[in-house]
């Protein structure tokens, strides 16, 4: 999430939480002032005027109308004086967005900023954290030089500060800063230093993403905060995972040894298996003593292994490539089954994905194979995306299934996509070479597509056969000759001098041919391109070396003609080939091996994967992307030989202490040295008990993944994993860990396993918090204890409620009376989530209000029905269907169908059921209960459910008699996918400006006149789809809304009259492809009479 719609979410005057973006938007109108012959100048003056007015609602209004502008790409810098005056309004709302304007407009505009710098510098001390956040973003977004001391400054206020979102703006600070003064590193470090103790996962991210712009190669400063990084990293956001995981690879490939000498190893033993049991044992012993993985990088593998479920396709090719980088072999193959879901995103991240796949494939076969099928090309693929698969099926090809790829290939080469085709033919190429058991069918098969009736294929076939017959020469005479035969017809330069090359190399096994090929190549010579021309001049001197008598004065003719052709390259040939092939009194000692020269044996061409040099860049990387080192590329390391210190990790207790206690304030050093007691000999334990206890935090991470996380929740459990692998080992907190246990009960373990989030933050909270207090006074009883962990969960648990809620307040970072009133004032080690921090989450108010959206009742129920079985074609059972528009009883995500059979005979038909449904992936349906008879002339309605999966795909089944089965098949229109909404004209406007872009598909259209009212639209528009009717303040604009059955996904449909019988039809859902077909059908049906 970006920082941005992080931060401007927090309402402060009451009111709906709603992202700035989307408020902006829905406060502009496509008519108003923002058309497209308005004159800026005079809606410029009109704004300016509002700014300067006395009015705190009419600079509001301006000010969102300005961003709304920047937001859709809009040069706004000439209001920057207006603007800027309004920075020291006390309103609150004014000042965000001015300062959204600023740290825009400040770089540009640097000279006036300038002016507001004392501003700035007030803003920072303001007891609103966003606002101290927002002033140290605009300060550092003013590239003047001048001012580096106040931005220094600044910088190291904000890392001290109690928000950490204001750390975090620190850490984003930072990297501003060196961009602009580099020689600030060394205090930019030491800042970057404190804020890596940060224990808040708000801030690990922004902190490591400084650490790389300004200082990458400090490994030292990560020593003491890499365990800290493992177990924070499941719940940092998403592109502070991406980052760290990054960083934590690099320096994983500096601090351990190889895992790869296990794998190298266990060949070793399979290789010397008829060795004596004496050796054997000496070498497993040695295998032993050679490598064991450090206990810390076996924590790091083990915390991102969750991550590979992330939502984010970014976070799951990072950790994907940690552990192609460090991981041992044998437990890589995890990352394959991640990397083939993400196939199904956008084709720029298949893009990538496929990339590395690509070049993962080519040393791991075994990685990929069980995922054949995923990488098979479909017809919707881009080009780039196609030859990215044909690649890896290539990589992937192996005796066994050579056969079904080719089956496959054979229908690639059909596409018309001719880019494709082409590429598929040198796939086959490939696929021959690596391969010997298929060469030759491979061959015969390349040659029947010289019959092609597209050029591109045949010219293609030409290049891909030359090489194939370059490894085995003799055996393709009638090959040779039947390529000679398309030199007529193709055009193609390369295949022209594909063949060219062929004939020649092979003269002397086609002696009537090749003579006769050279006298039509001089008739064309001047006409050829210069490739082609290049390859007559050489078969030309290969026939004048073999075959004198009938070509010597063709390749004088030839070579005389190349003599005064316009291009160098042919002339300089021409000039070298005559003095080596033609003796004479000036022909040097070269001449004699003339033959030798031109008719040596040629290398067979090695025909490789573009992707095989690629794996020493770090994957998922743009120099991979590439195939080029890009600016700012930091490579892997070799593994070092032996491993440095692991000791250096450990983390100093003493530090921490002081760290912990209050300036002017001591601690009793009984309590704390019962808390962080730590023998030496303990410290393989503690590691090996991290190591458990960060799975344990990995494993809940894996489950939250499942569905989003608050920001309150995330900072619980990374503390819990935190403060629990830190102090696992220390047999005093074991006891203490074993108390509070017995006080929660059971509750916490069960609802661990079952993921539950609210629970397991509280308890988590519980735990520390009672930790934390035994262990900084003696004094205090258990049962005290207990007690206040109980008023800090019921405290929480309301807070928790209260969050749920708009927030119509400033919540200030010094009161927190609120949260824990039985606190004493002494300060003791806070835990990650400290009353504070809840205070600030609360501030910046993540979770948005959400308006009430209620499924409706329907406007219209139409009463056409759809054939699903004609008399004739049933045998006298006819079957119609309609769809009733109400919530299907059989499942809240199936559309409601009812059927009506008929018996049309003068018999009773018996066993009427639903047989053998053949339903595409993911489709769904419920169907009635089997009807035992029906009478002559009978009729019965029926009900079922089809789970349609928000498409118009067919749901095909067999309806079935005693004796008979008949196939039939329920096609759903696309408004019956729908069920009405009932929502105000304020939230349709709120959802409505989060739904534009891509979300939005428009039409103008020309309504008959009979149609150009309200209540004729309003009927037209609810017959063709089940939405209902949005309460409209304007007589000429109707709105309707709807959700979509399976996903609930909102449908918005707009229609707004215009002068001129003209309509704007606009439609705005997430479920594009719906939304166009829904376009296309309400097209027609208001536009005609």
């Amino acid at each position: 999430m970006s920082s941005n719609s992080f931060a401007y979410n927090e309402q402060s005057g009451g009111g709906e939480a709603t992202e700035l973006g989307q408020e902006a938007t829905s406060t502009i109108s496509p008519s108003g002032a923002f058309g497209l012959f308005s004159s800026d100048l005079k809606k410029n003056e009109d704004l300016k005027q509002m700014l300067e007015s006395n009015k705190d609602s009419a600079k509001l209004d301006a000010m969102k109308r300005i961003v709304g502008m920047i937001a859709k790409g809009k040069n706004a810098s000439e209001l920057f004086p207006a603007v800027v005056k309004n920075v020291a309004s006390k309103n609150i709302e004014i000042k965000k967005l001015v300062y959204v304007y600023l740290v825009r407009y400040a770089e540009e505009q640097q000279d006036l900023a300038l002016l507001s710098i004392s501003t700035f510098q007030r803003a920072l001390k303001d007891q609103n954290q966003l606002i101290r956040a927002s002033a140290l973003r605009v300060l550092s977004s003013i590239r003047v030089p001048i001012i580096v001391p106040i931005m220094m400054l600044a910088i190291k206020e904000a890392s001290a500060d109690l928000s950490p979102y204001v750390r975090k703006n620190a850490a984003h600070a930072i990297q501003k800063l060196y961009s602009l003064d580099p020689e600030q590193k060394e205090m930019l470090i030491e800042v970057i230093e404190k804020l890596l103790k940060d224990k808040s996962t708000l801030v690990a991210g922004s902190v490591v993403m400084a650490f790389e712009e300004v200082c990458p190669d400090r490994i030292d400063l990560i020593h003491k905060n890499y365990r800290k990084l493992c177990n924070l990293l499941v719940d940092v956001e998403e592109w502070g995972q991406v980052v760290i995981i990054h960083m934590l690879t690099r320096y994983a490939r500096t601090q351990f040894v190889s895992p790869w000498k296990e794998d190298a190893d266990l060949e070793d033993n399979e290789k010397n298996f008829y060795e004596s049991d004496d050796e054997q044992k000496e070498k497993t012993g040695q295998t032993k003593k050679a490598y064991t993985m450090d206990p810390d990088h076996r924590l790091l593998i083990r915390n991102t292994k969750p991550l590979l479920q992330s939502r984010n396709a970014a976070v799951v090719m990072a950790v994907a490539q940690l552990y192609w980088h460090i991981s041992p072999k044998s437990e890589a193959g995890i990352i394959s089954k991640s990397l083939v879901r993400l196939l199904r995103s956008n084709r720029e991240v298949q893009y990538i994905v496929l990339q590395n796949i690509a070049t993962m494939s080519i040393h791991r076969k075994g990685m990929f194979e069980p995922y054949l099928k995923s990488f098979y090309v479909r017809s919707t693929d881009p080009t780039m995306i196609k030859t990215l698969k044909l690649e890896i099926l290539t990589n992937l090809a192996n005796e066994t299934n050579i056969s079904t790829l080719l089956r496959e290939f054979q229908t690639y080469v059909k596409s018309q996509d001719k880019q494709f085709a082409a590429a598929t033919i040198q796939t086959i190429g490939r696929c021959a070479t690596n391969i010997s058991e298929v060469t030759d069918t491979c061959l015969s098969g390349l040659v029947c597509l010289l019959s092609n009736r597209d050029e591109i294929v045949v010219a293609e076939s030409v290049v891909v056969i030359k090489k194939l017959l370059q490894m085995q020469p003799a055996q393709h005479g009638e090959i040779i000759k039947h390529m000679a035969k398309l030199l007529d017809t193709i055009t193609v330069p390369v295949a022209r001098a594909s063949i060219l090359w062929l004939i020649g190399e092979n003269c002397e096994r086609v002696p009537k041919i090749a003579p006769d090929v050279l006298r039509k190549m001089a008739k064309s010579f001047t006409s050829e391109d210069d490739l082609v021309k290049l390859q007559i001049l050489n078969l030309g001197a290969k026939l004048y070396l073999t075959n004198s008598k009938q070509t010597k004065l063709l390749t004088q003719y030839i070579l005389n003609l190349g003599k005064y052709d316009q291009n160098y390259d042919i002339r300089d040939r021409t000039r070298f080939i005559r003095q080596l092939i033609v003796p004479n009194e000036k022909s040097g000692a070269l001449s004699k091996y003339a033959k030798k020269i031109f008719l040596a044996q040629k290398p067979a061409p090695l025909l490789e994967s573009p992707f095989k040099d690629r794996d020493h860049f770090q994957l998922g990387t743009l120099s991979h992307t590439l195939n080029t080192k890009a600016t700012g590329y930091l490579e892997l390391s070799n593994w070092p030989e032996v491993a440095p210190d692991p000791s250096v990790r450990n983390v100093e207790v003493t530090e921490l202490a002081k760290e912990w206690t209050p300036a002017g304030k001591t601690k009793k050093e009984n309590p704390a040295k019962k808390f962080y007691s730590e023998s030496e000999e303990e410290e393989d334990s503690s590691d090996s008990s991290s190591d458990s206890e960060s799975e344990s935090g990995s494993e809940s991470g894996e489950e939250d993944e499942e569905g989003d996380r608050s920001d309150d929740s995330s900072e619980d459990s990374s503390s819990e994993s935190e403060s629990e692998s830190g102090s696992e080992s220390e047999v005093e907190n074991k006891r203490t860990a074993k108390r509070n246990s017995k006080a929660k009960g059971k509750g916490d373990s069960e609802d661990g396993e079952k993921g539950n989030e609210k629970s397991e933050s509280s308890d988590s909270s519980n735990a520390e918090s009672s930790s934390i207090e035994e262990s900084s006074s003696d004094s205090e009883s258990e049962s005290e204890n207990e007690s206040k962990s109980r008023k800090v969960t019921k405290e929480k648990e309301n807070k928790a409620k209260q969050d749920r809620t708009p927030v119509t307040k400033d919540v200030s970072l010094l009161d927190l009376d609120d949260f824990n009133p039985v606190i004493t004032p002494v300060v003791h080690p806070t835990p990650v989530v400290s009353p504070s921090l809840i205070a600030d989450l609360e501030g910046l108010n993540l979770s948005i209000s959400s308006s009430v959206i209620s499924v409706g009742t329907p406007v219209f129920v139409p009463v056409k029905t759809h054939v699903l079985l004609h008399r004739m074609s049933g045998k006298g059972l006819a079957a119609h269907y309609f769809f009733p528009r109400q919530p299907c009883i059989f499942g809240d995500k199936m559309v409601s169908v009812q059927i009506t059979l008929n018996n049309t005979t003068d018999r009773k038909m018996e066993n009427l059921h639903i047989k053998e449904k053949k339903l595409p992936v993911g489709m769904q349906m419920h169907v009635f209960n089997p009807i035992e008879s029906l009478e002559p002339e009978g009729s019965i309605t029926v009900s079922m459910g089809i789970d349609f999966c928000d498409s118009t795909q067919t749901a095909s089944f067999q309806l079935c008699t005693k004796d008979d089965c008949f196939n039939v098949n329920i096609q759903p229109p696309v408004g019956e996918l729908l069920l009405p909404v009932a929502m105000s004209e304020k939230d349709f406007k709120k959802e409505q400006g989060m739904l534009t872009g891509m979300n939005e598909t428009s039409a103008v259209i020309v309504v008959a006149p009979q149609n150009f009212t309200s209540s004729v639209i309003l009927q037209k528009v609810v017959n063709v789809a089940n939405v209902g009717v949005v309460p409209s303040g304007q007589d000429n604009v109707q709105r309707f809304a709807a959700k979509t059955v399976h996903s609930g996904s909102l449908m918005l449909v707009t229609v707004e009259l215009k002068e001129g019988s003209t309509a704007q039809l606009i439609i705005n859902t997430e479920k594009t492809v719906i939304g166009s077909v829904l376009l296309r059908e309400l097209k027609p049906v208001l536009s005609q009479g």
